[in-house]
C-alpha cells in the first residue's frame, strides 16, 4: 500500500486563469514508496524500430528494457503528429480537448501538464530535449522558454538540429538552459543525454525525481552520430509489399491514398525530391543507435548510483513512420505503421521481467500512469487510464475495448485529409472527412498489413455499421456535433506534384513542376555528411519538416 495518507494539495496552474486544482493522494497503487521516473520520448520511432522486433537493427539497451521489464505490444497514439501527440502525453487529453490540433497551435490556456501535479506531490521535475508545441504562440514568449511543471529546463526551438550547424545570423544552434541560451556543442542525442545525467548527478535534494528526456531523434532529416555513419553497411532494407503501384495493392483503397504517391508524403515524389526511401530508412536506423546508447548510459548511471531499484524507466515514441507502406512516407495516416508506437517499461523492484501486455494502450495513458506511480489520483480531465496495473500483471476488467484516432487536415501538408478511425483488438475502421472517397475496414488479426479493405464486403456490413455508430458516438461533443477545428496556414505548403505523373484535369497547373528541381535532390543529405562536404560546396537549405 502507498505510505501516503489521504490529503489535498492545492496546485496553481501557470496560466492566465490561475485555475486552482485539487491533487488527491490515493492508497490503491500498492507501491511502498514514491518511485523515481525517467520517461524517454523518441520522435517518429515506429513500433518495430527495436532490435527484438526487427532483425535489421541492433538496440541492446532497448531490448534489455523489454527483456527485464514490460513490452506493451499494442501501443498507439491518438494522433500521429508531433505536437498533438506530445500535448496528449502532457495533458492526458485527446487533441480536440487540449487544442493542439497541428504543429502550430498552442495548448488551451487552461491546460495543466501532469508534471505540475508531480511537483505538488514533492517531486523534483526536469525536462530535457524537444518541446515542439505552440509554434503559433504569442510573440511575448520564445519557442524554447521553460514551461509549467518543470524545475529544471533544457530545450531548443522547433525541431532543433542534430549537429550545431551555422545559422544565417552567424550563430550556432542554441539550447535554452533554464532561460539562458548557450550554443549547442555536439551531436544532439549525446548532448541531451549529457544534460540529463548532469541533472541526475547534481540534484540538490533527496526528493523523488521525474525526468522527461525528449529526444530529437529519430525525426527527419535523419542524421546519425558519426560513430554510426557506416553502421549496417552489410544489411539490406526490404521494400514493403504494399509499396508497389499495382492494381492488387490499391484494390479497394481510397483514391486519395494512391494519388498521394506523387506528393510530399508519397514514394514517387518524397519531400519533393528524388529520395531513395530505402536508403533513407537506413539513415533512420543509424540515427536510432545513439538513442539506444543514451538509454544504456542512463541505466548505467542508475546502477552505479544506487537508483536502479527505486526507479521506473519508460520509453515511448510520439508517433510512428511509414517507409513506403501503401506508397506513403512520414506519418499522419491511421495505418498501423503511422499510429502504432513502441512502449516499454523497466523497474526491477516493481515490474515483472519479460512481461507482455496485449491490451490497447495509448499516449493518453501516460499522464494517469505517472500520477499513479506517484500515489496520486487522476484529475477529472484525464481521458486515459493508468498503465501500472497492466504493467504489474494485474487484470483490469474495465480496460478500453477501442481507441479513437483523429487527425485534422493541415494547410501546409494538404495531401492528407482529416481522418477519424476506431481501432479495436480485431478491426480498424477509418473514415475521411470532407472528401468523396471510400471508408476502410481491416481485419487486424488476419490482415495486420492492412492490404484488404473489407468495407464493401456484404459479410462485414454489420461490423461496419456498429463501428461507424460507435465512432460517431465518440466524436460527439457537448453540443451534439463534432466540430472540425481550423488549422492555420503559415506557408504556401507542400503542394507540388511532378508534371509527368499528373494530368492537368486532375491537379491544378500551378501546383505542377515541369521537372524535379535539382536543388531538391540534396535536401536529405544527413548533417554528418553535410559537415564534411561544406568546404566543397555551399550548404543546401533544408525544408521545414513537421
Amino acid at each position: 500500500m502507498c505510505l501516503c495518507i489521504f490529503s489535498v494539495v492545492s496546485l496553481r496552474a501557470g496560466d492566465a486563469t490561475s485555475k486552482i486544482l485539487d491533487v488527491q493522494w490515493q492508497t490503491t497503487n500498492e507501491l511502498s514508496q514514491q518511485l523515481n521516473v525517467i520517461f524517454i520520448l523518441t520522435d517518429d520511432q515506429r513500433f518495430d524500430e527495436m532490435g527484438f522486433m526487427n532483425p535489421i537493427i541492433d538496440t541492446p539497451n532497448i531490448d534489455r528494457l523489454a527483456r527485464e521489464g514490460v513490452h506493451f505490444k499494442n501501443a498507439f497514439v491518438t494522433t500521429a503528429l508531433c505536437s498533438p501527440s506530445r500535448a496528449t502525453i502532457l495533458t492526458g487529453q485527446y487533441m480536440h480537448n487540449h487544442g493542439v490540433v497541428d504543429n502550430n497551435a498552442p495548448p488551451n490556456p487552461d491546460s495543466v501538464f501532469f508534471p505540475q501535479y508531480l511537483q505538488a506531490a514533492g517531486y523534483d521535475t526536469a525536462f530535457v530535449g524537444k518541446w515542439h508545441m505552440g509554434e503559433a504562440a504569442s510573440a511575448s514568449r520564445s519557442l524554447d522558454d521553460p514551461q509549467p511543471g518543470f524545475d529544471h529546463w533544457v530545450s531548443f526551438a522547433g525541431q532543433g538540429h542534430y549537429y550545431p550547424t551555422q545559422l544565417r545570423n552567424g550563430l550556432v544552434n542554441q539550447l535554452n538552459i533554464n532561460g539562458e541560451h548557450v550554443p549547442q556543442k555536439g551531436y544532439i542525442t549525446d548532448e541531451l543525454t549529457d544534460y540529463a545525467l548532469d541533472y541526475l548527478s547534481e540534484r540538490p535534494s533527496d526528493n523523488p525525481f521525474f525526468l522527461y528526456l525528449s529526444h530529437k531523434a529519430v525525426h527527419a532529416n535523419f542524421s546519425p552520430a558519426e560513430r554510426h555513419a557506416e553502421q549496417y553497411a552489410d544489411r539490406e532494407i526490404p521494400i514493403p509489399a504494399s509499396q508497389a503501384d499495382t492494381d492488387e495493392n490499391y484494390h479497394g483503397k481510397p483514391m486519395w491514398v494512391k494519388n498521394q504517391r506523387n506528393s510530399w508524403h508519397g514514394v514517387d515524389f518524397p519531400y519533393h525530391s528524388s529520395l531513395d526511401v530505402q536508403a533513407y530508412k537506413m539513415e533512420y536506423h543509424r540515427a536510432m543507435s545513439a538513442v539506444d546508447d543514451s538509454i544504456g548510459r542512463l541505466l548505467a548511471w542508475l546502477a552505479e548510483n544506487g537508483y536502479a531499484e527505486n526507479t521506473i524507466v519508460m520509453l515511448m515514441g510520439d508517433n510512428g513512420f511509414l517507409f513506403g507502406e501503401h506508397g506513403l512516407i512520414d506519418k499522419r495516416n491511421a495505418y498501423e505503421e503511422s499510429m502504432r508506437v513502441p512502449l516499454v517499461a523497466w523497474g526491477p523492484s516493481v515490474l515483472p521481467e519479460n512481461h507482455k501486455v496485449d491490451e490497447i494502450v495509448a499516449n493518453l495513458d501516460i499522464a494517469p500512469t505517472m500520477l499513479d506511480i506517484a500515489g496520486l489520483k487522476s484529475p477529472v480531465q484525464f481521458e486515459g487510464q493508468s498503465l501500472l496495473p497492466l504493467a504489474r500483471g494485474v487484470s483490469v476488467s474495465d480496460w478500453r475495448k477501442e481507441l479513437l484516432y483523429e487527425y485534422y487536415w493541415e494547410f501546409n501538408f494538404p495531401s492528407t485529409p482529416t481522418t477519424f478511425a476506431l481501432r479495436t483488438d480485431d478491426y480498424k475502421l477509418i473514415q475521411y472527412h470532407g472528401i468523396w472517397d471510400t471508408e476502410e475496414l481491416y481485419d487486424i488479426k488476419n490482415d495486420p498489413k492492412e492490404m484488404n479493405n473489407l468495407v464493401g464486403d456484404p459479410k462485414y456490413l454489420p461490423i461496419v455499421a456498429a463501428m461507424r455508430q460507435q465512432l460517431f458516438k465518440r466524436l460527439v461533443n457537448n453540443q451534439g456535433q463534432h466540430v472540425v477545428p481550423y488549422t492555420e496556414k503559415f506557408s504556401s505548403g507542400a503542394v507540388f506534384r511532378e508534371r509527368d505523373r499528373s494530368k492537368a484535369a486532375e491537379f491544378p497547373d500551378r501546383w505542377l513542376k515541369k521537372d524535379s528541381d535539382p536543388g531538391l535532390t540534396n535536401f536529405f543529405i544527413p548533417d554528418h555528411r553535410r559537415v564534411k562536404a561544406r568546404k566543397k560546396a555551399a550548404e543546401v537549405e533544408e525544408p521545414q519538416l513537421h
